[in-house]
């Protein structure tokens, strides 16, 4: 049932305004909200009330408040004791500039000073929320992120609203002419910051487990003897603390003012670092396996630029390292790249062309290179 409270509630009106809830409530036996939309403010005589309410019924919720009503809310501890919810400022982003698209979602920049990620799923608050405090989790352990101060409504949709002035994605600074091989330095600096972040255990969700998921799914698909040998490389990666960002590409690193920040944190795991370097050959090399222009289309860049990236992103991660232990490092992440993609299509098949011709040749690869595999971590 949905209660609609309008005006303001003090002392002067808090026995009435109990008393006609309590009537229009009589007969539910579900839960209840209580809509803010219309409230203006709320006294402590008031708060009594939404507090026998709750003690009456435990799922009562209060949604759409303003600003100054949830800080009420807030400040009294009832956030906490309950689920209270702000209003959602709508926002358009009719012919605004799209900057980046991922699976979960579209970033447009809607002014010179803020872009906001729309999120595709229409059912997203729970995900936006989880993203934030992993952005701010990130934050708090010195990755240089961008943390959304605001929640919107989107039509149909929701998205998160980063304050972001004049600034650019790696890929539009490609485009603009930025030397492929600084970026891909200054990367770098990023993912050895992240990785360096050693976490409590369980503190992020472990990449290994899920990696081991994707080779046991593929067994079914492979040569016996292949698909065992697979599941047994997956299952020898060391499990690490490491912090993960597991989406790290050209379109998640923005520049600042000289300054670097990483969005969509959506995809923070823990993990061996080599399931970083799966997901960016993926960006970069992997999707590009069947259609060689995948990547490029993706990224906004052209294919030799995409090789180009992944190529210096191992010479600056592995400096002084020489080039059979690089070597060995790409081939590590390709083998868990194709695993994963192989999974992925064959969760997804439609009897495709394309799709057959993707499972053929994540197949082809894992049956050429698993034999040779000493193991897939350096």
């Amino acid at each position: 049932m949905v209660v609609k409270l309008t005006g303001r509630i003090d002392s002067a009106n808090a026995s009435a305004v109990e008393s006609e809830i309590n009537e229009q409530i009589a007969d539910n036996k579900g839960e209840l909200v209580l809509d803010a939309a219309g409230l203006e403010y709320i006294s402590s005589a008031g708060l009594r009330v939404i507090l026998r309410l709750k003690k009456a019924n435990a799922d009562t919720k209060v949604i759409n408040c303003n600003s100054e009503v949830y800080e009420i809310f807030d400040m009294t501890g009832f956030a906490e004791m309950m689920d209270v919810s702000k209003a959602y400022r709508e926002l358009s982003v009719d012919g605004c500039e799209v900057i980046g698209e991922g699976a979960n979602g579209i970033v447009y920049r809607t002014d010179p000073d803020t872009i906001v990620k729309v999120y595709k799923n229409p059912d997203s608050l729970e995900e936006i929320h989880n993203e934030r405090e992993l952005a701010r989790k990130a934050f708090v352990m010195g990755i240089p992120t961008a943390i959304p101060y605001d929640v919107v409504k989107v039509g149909d949709l929701y998205g998160s609203v980063f304050e972001l002035l004049n600034a650019d994605s790696f890929g539009h600074l490609i485009r603009k002419g930025v030397s492929v091989d600084e970026l891909a330095r200054q990367s770098v600096e990023i993912l050895k910051t992240m990785h360096a972040t050693m976490l409590r255990d369980g503190e992020l969700p472990s990449k290994r487990q899920e990696a081991i998921g994707w080779a046991e799914y593929d067994v079914d698909h492979l040569p016996a003897e292949i698909g065992a040998r697979l599941v047994e490389l997956f299952k020898a990666i060391p499990e690490t603390n490491n912090m993960l960002h597991g989406d790290f590409h050209i379109k998640n690193i923005m520049q600042q003012n000289s300054e670097n920040l990483l969005i969509d944190m959506d995809t923070l795991s823990m993990g061996h670092p080599i399931f970083e370097f799966a997901a960016i050959y993926a960006a970069y090399v992997g999707f590009s396996c069947v259609d060689s222009n995948n990547s490029a289309e993706f990224l906004g860049i052209t294919t030799p630029q995409c090789r180009e990236f992944w190529s210096a992103t191992l010479k600056y991660y592995f400096e002084g390292k020489d080039e059979e232990y690089i070597n060995g490092v790409q081939k590590a992440a390709a083998i868990i790249c194709y695993t994963r993609i192989l999974r992925r299509t064959l969760k997804r098949f439609n009897g495709s062309e394309t799709q057959q011709a993707v499972v053929d040749f994540c197949k082809n690869y894992l049956i050429e290179n698993v034999p040779t595999a000493e193991k897939l971590y350096f």
